[in-house]
């Protein structure tokens, strides 16, 4: 592969992949939540060391950013250059394009390897090879998704409509992997139990609706008929957040983990 120089990273190009996410990568660092502070940490603490991770299929660096604070090295990889070129650039962090399946990362190099929201886009088969390639003996795979967010029953309720009834046909088959909070995926790594983690926020409704526009279906949708669906529905959303300028916003984080045995 070929370096691509993009100011402040250092970045290789990749090949063809499904693609979801390049046309509103600014939105996407603007609108998406953050993952929560004691996720890293936990995952620091059962890491062989804290040398080098790598965050595959970085987006907008989210996690990157938090790894930085653990570890003495972070690579951060995505699929796509326009995702890449808008990540948040900190010390101790190098983005580069690259596929999951194919990082061109040393082998045996790794201490951990994280996949936030995303496992569900990769060549299972191909990324579980490149995994145990990179992974030091012992060193920790942790891969976690997210479903729909909670603030208030009737809003709740709203997003349930958007997701289900309005987009349904938009979302790619991918997202059932989602749905099921990663559980139907077999790794041929010894998987380890996993705390429960709960990403939080607090936001206000036009930040809530921007987050909704960034779903990969609003834009299929949008490219197909036309419509903004998150749009339309502005209106109820409206009305069932009230006159609250904030409230609180929660995910429930479905986190998998596994371990490359102790030998090589």
């Amino acid at each position: 592969m070929h370096p691509v120089l993009i100011p402040g990273r250092l970045c290789m190009m990749n090949a063809t992949f499904k693609d979801h996410f390049s046309g509103h990568a600014g939105d996407y660092r603007q609108f998406r939540p953050d993952y929560p502070q004691a996720l890293f940490s936990y995952l620091a603490g059962i890491a062989p060391t804290r040398e080098r991770a790598w965050d595959c299929a970085t987006g907008n660096g989210q996690a990157a950013v938090s790894l930085a604070s653990w570890f003495g090295d972070v690579i951060a990889t995505d699929a796509s250059a326009e995702q890449v070129a808008s990540a948040t650039v900190v010390d101790g962090v190098s983005y580069r394009v690259a596929s999951a399946e194919n990082s061109g990362i040393s082998t045996e190099s790794i201490d951990l390897v994280t996949v936030a929201q995303a496992l569900h886009w990769f060549d299972l088969e191909g990324f579980a090879n490149e995994v145990q390639r990179v992974l030091k003996p012992g060193g920790i795979l942790a891969c976690w998704t997210y479903d729909l967010l909670r603030i208030t029953p009737e809003l709740d309720a709203l997003t349930a409509q958007l997701y289900g009834p309005v987009l349904k046909e938009y979302w790619p088959a991918e997202r059932k992997l989602i749905d099921s909070g990663y559980r139907t995926i077999t790794l041929p790594l010894k998987e380890l139990p996993a705390p429960d983690f709960v990403m939080t926020s607090r936001w206000g409704l036009d930040h809530l609706l921007g987050y909704l526009a960034t779903w990969s279906a609003v834009k299929r949708c949008q490219r197909a008929t036309g419509a903004d669906a998150v749009a339309q529905m502005a209106d109820q959303f409206r009305e069932a957040w009230g006159d609250t300028d904030k409230r609180q916003v929660e995910w429930p984080l479905s986190v998998r983990i596994w371990q490359k045995g102790d030998q090589a």
